[in-house]
């Protein structure tokens, strides 16, 4: 799990690589919860993000956005983050250039600035979103949404209506050509306190079915 420092628009970014075993590996990006709120890449959810998508082989980067531990710069209210993220995933497919595939994570904030850069990035074939936001920010901005993956949410968080998620959820779902999961976690809070193991084998079987070769997802 090497220590990695590496360009960003306001400076450099800090953050914890593990590369592909093979060339062509797949690639990760974990994206952490809101720095104003605590939010580090070495948040719990996603620590476990980050193992589950090692040991599946991916070329895996967690990474503090601007402001963070030594991520140089400061909050920039998701507009920055998002350059961050981008300047992060160009950084990864400049080590493994042979990458088909690129998936992005992201818990809570993280999921907003993930799913923008779904939109902003054709590569990233599918998504994870732990308790995206979707009474706080307006998502709307996925129209159309490029690409299939899985929104998890406790029934219990009292920061992110899971109401509001469920809406989100439905609405993507009346596209066509990419499928939504959406796995709900019971007694689970925003922080998944006493549910994280649950929360991960609800992603564990979806990356299951996703990377499975007879899937019918592409």
């Amino acid at each position: 799990m090497p220590h990695v420092i590496f360009p960003g628009p306001e400076g450099r970014l800090e953050g914890r690589f593990s590369p592909g075993p093979r060339p062509r590996a797949p690639v990760a990006m974990i994206l952490h919860p809101h720095s104003q709120g605590g939010g580090t890449m070495n948040d719990r959810i996603v620590q476990r993000l980050y193992k589950t998508f090692v040991n599946r082989g991916f070329a895996t980067l967690r990474f503090n956005f601007r402001g963070v531990g030594r991520s140089q710069g400061s909050f920039d209210n998701g507009i920055g983050e998002l350059s961050d993220a981008a300047s992060a995933l160009d950084w990864v497919q400049q080590i493994h250039p042979e990458a088909q595939v690129t998936w992005v994570a992201g818990v809570s904030f993280g999921a907003l600035i993930g799913m923008q850069l779904l939109m902003r990035r054709p590569e990233i074939r599918g998504f994870i979103s732990i308790a995206p936001p979707a009474n706080m920010y307006d998502f709307s901005f996925l129209a159309p949404c490029p690409a299939s993956g899985i929104f998890v949410q406790g029934t219990a968080d009292t920061v992110v209506q899971p109401q509001a998620v469920s809406k989100l959820v439905d609405k993507l779902r009346t596209q066509k050509h990419i499928t939504i999961h959406h796995d709900e976690i019971p007694r689970a809070n925003h922080f998944f306190e006493n549910e994280i193991d649950e929360l991960m084998t609800s992603v564990d079987n979806y990356l299951d079915f996703r990377l499975d070769p007879s899937c019918p997802i592409t």
